[in-house]
């Protein structure tokens, strides 16, 4: 393809010169994103911390876990003043010791804090 392209560019360099300088890959190719997700998605839950305005113009906050193999609903709490301390403990809320989730997907929101 790199030959190709500089024969249009008008470069005349042979393709075994080519091959030569070409990064060789070492091992077989590593897994795309895809598979990866598809090997390891019942190990892997996501958790959101959104917010909810109430009809009293109040903000409660509210908190989502959510398994990635079944697309299932394991924990969901509201809170009006949510804390990091308050969302460790809602993730050991949510899973059984036999059933934490190897990866724990989450966004950078500050309200995790280093505690999560």
């Amino acid at each position: 393809r790199i030959h190709g392209e500089l024969l249009k560019l008008g470069f005349e360099v042979a393709q075994s010169s080519v091959a030569k300088y070409m990064v060789k890959r070492r091992g077989p190719p590593s897994q795309g994103w895809r598979i990866f997700l598809r090997n390891h998605a019942p190990d892997i839950a996501a958790m959101d911390l959104f917010v909810v305005p109430t009809i009293g113009f109040d903000l409660l906050y509210a908190f989502v876990i959510v398994r990635l193999d079944r697309r299932d609903l394991v924990w969901i709490n509201v809170t009006a003043n949510p804390t990091a301390e308050w969302v460790a403990r809602q993730i050991t809320e949510a899973f059984p010791w036999d059933e934490a989730p190897h990866y724990l997907i989450r966004d950078r929101d500050r309200i995790y804090g280093s505690l999560v």
